[in-house]
């Protein structure tokens, strides 16, 4: 078919004004699974692709041809940033046609929301959050706000595969379905998915209706990649050496960066002049730090200050400055930003993107490149690996380049496998089971634990959980005041679980500190996790502050500003790694290949890495001797499995091993002392996972390993229970160690093993 034909006259006018001169590839595959299907549909294409249009177009085709009789598109987005960009370019689309696009947000005003209650119809966009709230709060409206929905649209659906918030979100949009008696298809978008099958599945889930993935050619991907070292003090990698660097870039990274104490963020300043970049750190402290040490060369240099800064725990109106700026095509200012900046907000042309260190995934990686290369240039970025000397007597785990070994890795991994993440589907969200408990009671009011369950319990995302465990549950909360029993044997919310709930933090279930506000006069700057003393510093927004007051009662910082340096500190923690992820960084040490990305201090680092491992004996065994009792093991292993793993050895070989010491650097590497020999831990581990054991058994005892946001007030077995069958990956741990048998010349079958691990 033609789709452009089929489009609505006000959709084809919309592009003739746009300048457009064909659709794309995704434009026609989507129109033809939308328009010629009644299922499901996942758009999967690089970032800037015109997935947004590519799912719309058919979409509000249909809807001006049948208007719907309430809200016709719910359109669900991981952030309000995301939402407020869509909002603009969905309007501009929307406004001839006269169907109206509203937003549902902390952010919004009342008079619209009422606007929508009033008469709901068109577009609704909303994060999962405000979704949580609109069903505890709007729960009588629900019907007439979605009886006649059409489609529901998430977009960047990687975000949510593997953790309760996307199980969450896709709770929420089954209960507003059969509360409202509709039966809308679902459009997922993402630039970055890992197994589409596994993603389509997870995106159809209580729907009824399959998945269509469309095919189509996306054309040829071109990026732009560096990535160089930098120890934090002279002399760098390469001092010294002589050797042929192929890379067509001749001047050293240190030539260029002002001599300075961070001879990386001198490389950052300097590449950034004249240029609109994003600067992406892994964790707010860092991204902090990064931008008050690049302000600080600015005012050595006796510059006007051209950084800015975007992160979760900053104030709305810096946010949207840095949005702004980020969208103007004449600003020439750099923002450092974590991934807040990740996902799909247009922010015009962007020369380049920077990356402290290495992301924790293959899809973090692309989505942060796919910010750049809008606009027919080439997706660009330049990774910055720093790390301290290593100490003239350090051990051997220090001596290897963790972050840039990742960084390779992950670039590796999809350049030659196209591999990213795949969903996350076999946890026991007891956690989750718990919020979507209280939110149904919120909004529902007195039932029948039978009645309850059969709303609570039959969600896609609780298939693994038994009426069992949920009758634990329930009896736990009871006790416990969260629910209370009445007279006619309902169920209803207690005291204690009515504070909880109505609470405006229980609408999200990802983890969140007690924060406090940062106020500088009138000015709002943001928020910080446990706040030091009055007359002491913090860092927030770029900048350093002088505490004047904390009223912890009000739970408000104030502070005015100084000058200076110091760290910062939100309470961030570091992401998962997948397997993949370290089997590929063991064979970057192993193999004697060149990257054309490396810049020369990175060529030389790796070539000393390379050599650490070789003289160590890792080639030929994960288990490395470090003088005496003392040992490390490099398993390869992702976060979870490493997890097991660390378990395993505590409780299962512990004693045999006579292990002492332990301590892990996860996922990277373990170190203890054990006065078996190299033989003997090899076999006795062999010979404890050849046994059956209860996963329960690598918890513990008296442990209750709280994972997730609610897991503090469900009953200890099941926390226990979700953290042993949902959490620690014990089975790819099984075959890693049984995959650590002797070859025939005597060496350990570290490579070969790991070249045949299963794809978790």
């Amino acid at each position: 078919m033609d789709v452009f034909d089929r489009y609505a006259p006000f959709i084809q006018d919309y592009i003739y004004r746009s300048g457009w001169k064909a659709l794309r590839g995704v434009q026609n595959a989507a129109g033809e699974a939308i328009f010629c299907t009644d299922e499901n549909v996942l758009l999967t294409a690089s970032t800037a692709s015109g997935k947004t249009e590519a799912a719309f177009f058919p979409i509000l085709t249909l809807l001006e041809e049948e208007p719907s009789s309430s809200v016709g598109v719910l359109y669900i987005a991981p952030l309000k940033a995301l939402i407020n960009d869509q909002f603009g370019r969905l309007n501009e689309v929307c406004e001839e046609a006269g169907i109206p696009v509203y937003r549902w947000h902390g952010d919004v005003a009342q008079s619209q929301k009422r606007k929508l209650i009033q008469k709901p119809s068109g577009i609704l966009q909303i994060t999962p959050e405000s979704l949580e709230s609109l069903m505890i709060n709007k729960h009588m409206e629900i019907p007439s706000l979605f009886q006649d929905l059409r489609f529901v649209v998430v977009d960047e659906i990687h975000s949510l595969l593997r953790a309760d918030r996307g199980l969450q979100t896709f709770c929420l949009i089954e209960r507003l379905c059969r509360l409202a008696g509709c039966d809308p298809r679902r459009v997922g978008l993402s630039a970055t998915i890992g197994n589409p099958e596994e993603a389509g599945k997870f995106l159809s889930a209580g729907s009824r209706r399959g998945c269509i993935i469309p095919k189509f050619d996306g054309g040829k991907e071109v990026w732009r990649l560096s990535m160089e070292h930098f120890y934090n003090t002279l002399p760098q990698a390469d001092e010294g050496l002589d050797f042929e660097w192929k890379n067509p870039v001749t001047e050293k990274a240190t030539d260029i960066a002002p001599k300075a104490a961070d001879p990386g963020i001198g490389y950052i300043f300097e590449h950034t002049k004249g240029r609109k970049c994003l600067i992406f750190t892994n964790s707010r402290e860092e991204c902090e730090t990064v931008c008050q040490q690049l302000r600080a060369y600015c005012d050595a240099n006796g510059e006007p200050d051209r950084f800015l800064i975007h992160h979760g725990n900053l104030s709305a109106s810096y946010r949207e400055t840095a949005e702004m700026e980020m969208k103007d095509d004449e600003s020439m200012q750099s923002v450092c930003a974590t991934a807040t900046l990740e996902l799909g907000i247009d922010i015009g042309r962007l020369e380049r993107a920077f990356h402290i260190d290495a992301p924790f995934t293959v899809s973090g990686f692309l989505q942060r490149l796919g910010r750049t290369g809008r606009r027919g240039d080439p997706s660009e970025m330049w990774f910055i690996m720093r790390e301290d000397h290593p100490e003239a007597r350090s051990m051997l785990p220090v001596m290897i380049p963790w972050y840039m070994i990742q960084g390779i890795a992950l670039i590796q991994l999809y350049i030659e496998e196209r591999f990213v993440e795949p969903p996350k589907t076999d946890r026991l969200p007891y956690s989750l089971l718990y919020h979507q408990t209280m939110s149904t009671l919120a909004s529902c009011g007195e039932m029948t634990p039978a009645e309850l369950a059969s709303r609570v319990l039959t969600l896609s995302a609780f298939k693994r959980i038994s009426q069992d465990d949920y009758r634990v549950l329930l009896r736990h909360l009871v006790s416990q005041d969260h629910i209370m029993k009445t007279e006619n044997g309902g169920l209803i919310l207690g005291l204690t679980g009515e504070r909880i709930v109505n609470n405006y933090k229980f609408y999200a279930v990802f983890q969140e500190n007690l924060e406090y506000t940062v106020r500088a006069g009138s000015e709002e700057l943001g928020t910080v996790v446990k706040p030091p003393p009055a007359g002491d510093k913090l860092a927030i927004a770029g900048r350093v502050w002088l505490i004047d007051e904390v009223d912890h009662k009000k739970h408000i910082v104030y502070v005015t500003l100084v000058k200076g340096n110091i760290p910062a500190y939100f309470g961030d923690v570091a992401g998962d790694i997948h397997t993949k992820i370290l089997e590929k960084m063991y064979q970057v040490l192993l193999e004697d290949a060149d990257y054309p990305y490396l810049m020369r201090q990175a060529v030389a680092r790796l070539r000393d890495a390379r050599g650490a491992l070789s003289r160590s004996g890792m080639a030929d065994s994960p288990l490395i001797s470090l003088g005496g009792n003392m040992w490390a093991l490099f398993p390869w292993l992702g976060s979870y499995s490493f997890l097991a793993l660390e378990r395993f050895l505590k409780i299962k070989c512990g004693k045999r091993l006579g292990l002492k010491g332990f301590t892990s650097s996860r996922p990277y590497y373990m170190q203890f002392t054990m006065t078996a020999s190299e033989e003997e831990f090899y076999e006795i581990l062999r010979d404890e996972a050849l046994k059956e054991f209860d996963p329960m058994d690598l918890v513990f005892e008296k442990e209750v390993p709280v994972f997730e946001k609610y897991d503090e007030y469900v009953p200890a077995e099941l926390v226990r229970k979700g953290f042993a069958y949902g959490i620690l990956g014990i089975e790819e741990m099984k075959k890693r160690i049984l995959g650590w048998h002797p070859v025939d010349d005597g060496r350990i079958g570290t490579l070969e093993r790991i070249a045949s691990a299963d794809d978790h």
